[in-house]
């Protein structure tokens, strides 16, 4: 049976994507024209709950600034995301106690980056849980929704 948000991930993954230059400047700019899950931004980041999360409590971790590379960030920039991915562990300990995490980019096409602007993801590890391919095929069941997710992020990062 398919939720929702594997039905949309599926599409997404097939191209389905907003018609936009990029999506999480479009989120940064607060245009309107993207489903906005924000989290936290300061002047050199923003943390976002992901809106196909593997599992609850995903989160995005971006650079303000469009880079494509982390090797393209200034010192301020990869300072804050560190100090952010810490920040995000902690906190997803807190609400989610997982038994693990991965927190990694995707760089380029080949490298599975769907986005151009970098992001860091943060996803928080089960024992025993399904991987990614249940997940888009239909086969895992979602706990909570992104928004939820977001909210919940939003009170704990305040």
């Amino acid at each position: 049976m398919h939720n929702i948000f594997s039905i949309n991930k599926m599409l997404y993954c097939k191209g389905g994507r907003p018609e936009v230059d990029c999506i999480f400047c479009e989120i940064v700019k607060k245009t309107g024209k993207v489903i906005e899950l924000e989290i936290f931004r300061n002047d050199l980041v923003i943390i976002v709950a992901n809106l196909y999360p593997y599992n609850p409590g995903h989160l995005l971790i971006s650079p303000i600034r469009h880079v494509n590379d982390p090797r393209n960030l200034n010192k301020e920039e990869s300072s804050e995301i560190d100090l952010f991915m810490k920040k995000s562990m902690d906190i997803l300990d807190d609400l989610y106690q997982p038994h693990g995490f991965n927190a990694g980019y995707n760089i380029g096409s080949f490298g599975g980056a769907s986005i151009e602007h970098l992001h860091l993801h943060i996803v928080p590890r089960y024992e025993n849980e399904l991987g990614f391919v249940d997940i888009i095929g239909g086969s895992k069941i979602y706990i909570e929704d992104p928004v939820e997710t977001m909210e919940k992020l939003k009170k704990a990062f305040s």
